[in-house]
C-alpha cells in the first residue's frame, strides 16, 4: 500500500532552510562570479598583450629596412613596408633633418609634432585612431612607424562580450546547480525539522492529558480527608495514567532515537516463523486474561521463512501487531498469527475479531498519535513505530478485513536464500 504525504498549508511558504539554501546558492554564485571576473580579466590582458607584442614585432621589422641615407625615389628603402595584405594598416614617416616629413601610408594621417621623435613602442591616439608607434634614428633623420590597434581592440571587445555571455550563463548554471544541490541536501534536514516540530507538538498534547489527571487526583487527595475507598480509586487512576505516560515516553524515545540515528543495527538472517511463535507465546498470557484465543498457524516445514533484518526490530513489530490485536478484540475473541512463504517473499499476517479498520482510516493508521478508534488505552504510536521498522527493513504493508470479522494486517519481506 502506497501512502502519499499529506500536504501542509505552510509547505508553500519559504522555510528557514529554504532561505538558507538560497543564500548559500547566491554566495556560491558570487564566489564563482568573482573568480570568473578575475580569470576573464587575466585572459583579456594576456590576449591583448600577445597581440600587442605581435604588433611591436611588426613595427621592428618595418623599421629595419629603412636606410640611413635615403634615396630620393625610395626614402623608406627599396621594398617600402613589409607586405601584410591581411594584417593591420600601417604607416611610416621619415622626419628629415630640415624638419620636413615624408609619409608612406595607406591612409591619410598626419604625424603630430609631439610624436616625431618617439622611441616607443607605445600606444597613442593620432587623428582619433588608436595606434601603436615606434621610432628610431636613421643618420641625421628620424623614422617613425605605426600600426592601428583596430584588430587588438576588435578582438578585445569580442573577447569581453564572449566572456560576459559565458559568465552570465555560468552564474545561472552555478546558481541553479547550487540551489538544486542545496535543496537536495536540505530537504531531509527540513523534513527532520518538521517532524521534530510536529513530534514535539503532538507529544505535548498527548502528555498533557495524563499529567492533568495525575495532578488533579493528587490535588484532590491532598485537599480532602482520608477515605480509603476514594484514595484507592484515586491511586488506581494515577497508576493507570502513570503506566500510560511511561508507555508513551518509551515509544517517543524509541521514535526519537530512530529518527535521529536510524537505530542502526546489524541485520542478520531471522527465521520469521520461529520469531513469530516465540513472540506469540509471550502474549498468550495477555490473551488468556481477556478470555481471548491466540492461534499460531504453523507454516509448512518445507517453507523457507528466513528474512534478513535486525531481530529486535522484528520482535518489536510482531509485539506491536499482537498487542493491538489483543487490545481491540472483544472479550472471548480470537487472534490469529500466520507466517508463510509466498514465492520470493515471506509473509507475516496478524488477524483479529475486533471492530476492524474503516477503509477511510487505513491511509492514516501509521500517522503518529493518530488513533482510528475512541477505545481507551494506547497512544497512537505503536503502528507509527511498526511503520518505521517495516520501512527500514524493506517490507510491504497490506491492510484488509479478516475472515474472523476484524482487521487483517500483513507484512511481507524478500526471502533470504
Amino acid at each position: 500500500m502506497i501512502r502519499l504525504p499529506r500536504p501542509r498549508l505552510d509547505s508553500f511558504h519559504p522555510t528557514p532552510v529554504a532561505m538558507l539554501t538560497i543564500r548559500v546558492a547566491m554566495a556560491a554564485s558570487a564566489v564563482v562570479g568573482v573568480a570568473f571576473v578575475v580569470i576573464a580579466a587575466v585572459v583579456a590582458v594576456f590576449v591583448a598583450g600577445n597581440m600587442t607584442a605581435d604588433i611591436d614585432s611588426q613595427l621592428a621589422r618595418a623599421l629595419a629596412p629603412v636606410p640611413a641615407q635615403p634615396d630620393s625615389g625610395a626614402p623608406f628603402g627599396p621594398t617600402g613596408l613589409p607586405d601584410r595584405p591581411f594584417g593591420p594598416q600601417a604607416a611610416l614617416w621619415r622626419i628629415n633633418s630640415d624638419g620636413t616629413v615624408q609619409a608612406l601610408n595607406n591612409f591619410d594621417i598626419q604625424l603630430p609634432v609631439e610624436y616625431r621623435h618617439v622611441v616607443g613602442p607605445e600606444t597613442v591616439s593620432i587623428g582619433g585612431v588608436s595606434m601603436r608607434i615606434q621610432g628610431a634614428s636613421r643618420g641625421q633623420d628620424y623614422v617613425v612607424v605605426g600600426e592601428t590597434m583596430e584588430d587588438v581592440n576588435r578582438a578585445e571587445s569580442a573577447l569581453i562580450v564572449s566572456e560576459i555571455g559565458i559568465g552570465c550563463a555560468l552564474l545561472i548554471v552555478v546558481f541553479l546547480g547550487a540551489l538544486a544541490i542545496g535543496y537536495r541536501v536540505a530537504t531531509p534536514i527540513e523534513r527532520a525539522r518538521q517532524r521534530q516540530l510536529e513530534f514535539t507538538a503532538d507529544a505535548s498534547h498527548e502528555l498533557r492529558t495524563p499529567l492533568s489527571v495525575i495532578e488533579a487526583q493528587a490535588s484532590l487527595a491532598m485537599a480532602r480527608g482520608r477515605d480509603p475507598a476514594w484514595d484507592a480509586a484515586a491511586f488506581g487512576r494515577i497508576d493507570t495514567e502513570l503506566k500510560r505516560t511511561r508507555r508513551l515516553v518509551d515509544d517517543m524515545l524509541w521514535l526519537a532515537r530512530f529518527d535521529s540515528a536510524g537505530e542502526q543495527q546489524q541485520p542478520e538472517p531471522v527465521d520469521l516463523r520461529v520469531l513469530a511463535a516465540r513472540t506469540a507465546d509471550r502474549f498468550a498470557a495477555v490473551a488468556e486474561t481477556r478470555g481471548q484465543r491466540l492461534e499460531v498457524q504453523p507454516a509448512s516445514e518445507q517453507d523457507d521463512t528466513i528474512v534478513t533484518a535486525p531481530p529486535d526490530w522484528l520482535d518489536r513489530l510482531v509485539g506491536i501487531l499482537l498487542d493491538n490485536a489483543c487490545k481491540y478484540s472483544p472479550q472471548g475473541g480470537t487472534i490469529a498469527v500466520a507466517v508463510a512463504a509466498e514465492g520470493r517473499r515471506v509473509r507475516l499476517t496478524v488477524e483479529d475479531s475486533g471492530p476492524g479498520i474503516p477503509t477511510e482510516e487505513r491511509a492514516r493508521i501509521f500517522d503518529r498519535f493518530h488513533r482510528a478508534t475512541d477505545q481507551p488505552g494506547g497512544s497512537g504510536l505503536g503502528l507509527a513505530i511498526a511503520a518505521a521498522i517495516v520501512r527500514s527493513t524493506g517490507g510491504r504493508w497490506q491492510i484488509g478485513t479478516s475472515a474472523l470479522g476484524g482487521s487483517s494486517i500483513a507484512v511481507s519481506w524478500h526471502r533470504t536464500p
